[in-house]
C-alpha cells in the first residue's frame, strides 16, 4: 500500500524519533520505511489501513496541540507527543487505538532495523555492524 506524501513524510519524521540517528544511521535511512512498505503490501497487509489512519491521527494531534505538522515539531516536542499517543492520551479522535497503532509501529521499526537486509530494512547491514555481529568470524552480509 503506497503512502500519500503527507503520510510519508510523517511515517519519516516518527521511525527517525523511534530510533533517531547518531553516530548510526537512524531508522528512516536505514531503510525501515521501505521496510514497512514491503511489508504492508505482501505479509501483513491487513495492517495497511492501520497504518494510515494512525499516521494521519499522528498528524491531526500535533495540528491539533501544537498547531504545526508532526515533522515540523522540535525532537523534543515530538518525542512528547509519541508518549502521549503510546499510553492513549490524545486529545483527537482516531480510528484505530492509538496504543495498538505505536506498538505496531514499535515491533515494525524495531524488525526493519536489526533484521536480515535481504528483507528491505538494515540498510548495508548497518545495525548488525552497530551490534558488532558483522564483524563474527565466517559472516557476510
Amino acid at each position: 500500500m503506497p503512502f500519500s506524501a503527507h503520510q510519508t513524510t510523517t511515517l519519516r519524521a516518527v521511525l527517525n524519533r523511534l530510533i533517531p540517528e547518531n553516530d548510526f544511521l537512524g531508522a528512516w535511512e536505514a531503510g525501515v520505511g521501505d521496510y514497512i512498505v514491503r511489508l504492508l503490501q505482501c505479509d501483513e497487509v491487513c495492517h495497511a489501513p492501520t497504518y494510515a489512519n494512525g499516521l494521519d491521527s499522528v498528524e491531526a494531534e500535533a495540528r491539533s496541540l501544537h498547531q504545526a505538522s508532526f515533522n515540523e515539531l522540535p525532537p523534543d516536542t515530538q518525542d512528547l507527543l509519541l508518549a502521549r499517543i503510546e499510553i492513549g492520551s490524545c486529545v483527537t479522535t482516531w480510528d484505530v487505538s492509538p496504543i495498538e497503532f505505536f506498538s505496531l509501529m514499535v515491533r515494525h521499526c524495531a524488525e526493519g532495523y536489526y533484521s536480515d537486509p535481504h528483507n528491505g530494512g538494515n540498510r548495508d547491514a548497518a545495525a548488525w555492524k552497530m551490534v558488532g555481529y558483522c564483524q563474527m568470524p565466517g559472516h557476510t552480509t
